[in-house]
């Protein structure tokens, strides 16, 4: 169903950022793992969260929900993850999914997984290959895409891997399969991805070693046969999702937006680094922390920004957040260009190819990169008035309808079903800043 944003000339409050994807999945993974029972706060009940548990309930934890973004998980603890006895589906969740083959790579189980159209097509070979080393059996296909059947191992053994792509997922599959291998098994960074598996697993017990290779690589290293131990634990805000609503209040004419409860960690600030750089000036204020994490106030008003060359140094910690980014770029002064994020050819769609086809159909010059883009700025509200192919991604949908509160004629997608698999509350949350959207 097609939905459109149509041009405000005001958008102001304060909003809550939803609870983290990231530190969401894991919450959800290390309660169900450990001993005894943990209590959890502000948990993102997006579909790609939810999807998790579920996966994690049918392998013997228990996962209840006693309140709004309020749960309980009761793990496994020795007794370990058992086989499930129905296909593990995790619709849309590359998140999910990924971490997870490296969980049930370490225990004497068989496990068949899926997803939908978009994560079939995602490439699982990154993930597999490194556990295939440690001992993990697979029915994979050549392009090692789902669905297809894991049968894990308890001999399983430890391995020193330096992923051949910046990715978080691939970091924590090998550590998390880590946890029941015989050894110490190492990951090498050569550039630093989001560390909440690192923050998460040190919560729940686990103790992992860091250190610093010449050349300036990331180790992190993590000793089989560890234990993890339940914990009570508020999840942070997403500065993910908090891009969108910030970017919207960068982009009105009277922009008055305030994200509560942002998570600010270094691995995941590179979009408020580059927006920074383009002149936004965005007002921060301290919260205090929760799991772990340094929490801020965000505040956001209309600012006129101008192109920049985005520091490659930034991709890996704003992977998630090149949408909206472009969004900004297309209301920028000047050119913007992005380099080095390749990495985009292979999220929820090719994220390259859908950002260049979203700006173009709302009259916006970019030119498309083997590694990323070149916006021209519209130097003030882009032409807008296109209908956006979503690709069932739903940053792509985000990112679009935030574009179309300041375009000059309003802007459409064919779809926004997917962005419950991560923000649930957005369409709420942009009409309670006077977003007008409507289908």
């Amino acid at each position: 169903m097609v939905w459109t944003s149509h041009p405000v000339k005001r958008l102001a409050g304060a909003i809550r950022a939803p609870g983290d994807k990231s530190c969401s999945h894991r919450a959800l993974i290390f309660g169900g793992l450990a001993e005894g029972e943990s209590r959890f706060t502000g948990l993102l009940e997006g579909d790609d969260v939810l999807r998790t548990g579920q996966a994690m309930q049918a392998m013997g934890a228990t996962v209840t929900r006693t309140g709004p973004g309020a749960w309980e998980v009761t793990g496994v603890g020795a007794k370990g993850l058992s086989s499930p006895e129905s296909v593990l589906d995790f619709g849309n969740s590359g998140t999910g999914s990924r971490l997870l083959m490296g969980v049930m790579a370490g225990y004497d189980l068989t496990a068949s997984l899926t997803g939908d159209a978009s994560l079939c097509s995602r490439p699982m070979n990154r993930v597999l290959n490194p556990l295939r080393q440690m001992g993990l059996k697979d029915t994979a296909g050549p392009d090692g895409k789902l669905p297809f059947t894991l049968t894990g191992s308890k001999a399983l053994q430890a391995i020193h891997y330096a992923p051949p792509q910046a990715s978080a997922q691939v970091k924590s599959a090998v550590l998390l399969a880590g946890l029941n291998a015989e050894g110490e098994t190492v990951v090498v960074e050569a550039k630093a991805t989001r560390d909440h598996t690192e923050r998460m697993l040190q919560g729940f017990g686990a103790k992992l070693t860091f250190g610093m290779e010449p050349g300036g690589a990331h180790e992190i290293g993590l000793k089989g046969g560890q234990r993890l131990y339940g914990i009570d634990a508020a999840i942070p805000g997403d500065p993910s999702s908090a891009a969108f609503l910030i970017a919207a209040g960068l982009l009105s004419p009277q922009g008055d937006v305030t994200v509560e409860n942002v998570m600010s960690n270094p691995t995941r600030s590179g979009f408020y680094d580059a927006v920074d750089l383009m002149g936004a000036g965005l007002g921060a204020e301290e919260r205090g922390e929760a799991a772990g994490e340094r929490l801020i106030d965000l505040h956001a008003g209309y600012a006129g920004l101008k192109g920049i060359a985005v520091p490659e140094r930034l991709v890996a910690s704003m992977i998630d957040e090149f949408p909206i980014l472009a969004v900004l770029a297309a209301f920028a002064t000047g050119e913007t260009r992005v380099t080095g994020a390749d990495e985009l050819r292979v999220k929820e769609s090719d994220r390259i190819k859908a950002i260049v086809a979203m700006l173009r159909v709302n009259g916006v010059d970019v030119e498309e990169t083997e590694d990323g883009f070149t916006v021209q700025g519209c130097g003030g509200p882009v032409p807008g008035g296109g209908l956006v192919e979503t690709r069932h991604d739903h940053r792509i949908a985000m990112s679009a309808l935030v574009m179309g509160t300041a375009s000059q004629k309003p802007v459409s997608v064919d779809d926004i079903s997917m962005i419950d698999t991560s923000y649930p509350e957005f369409m709420d949350h942009m009409a309670a800043l006077g977003a007008d959207i409507r289908n």
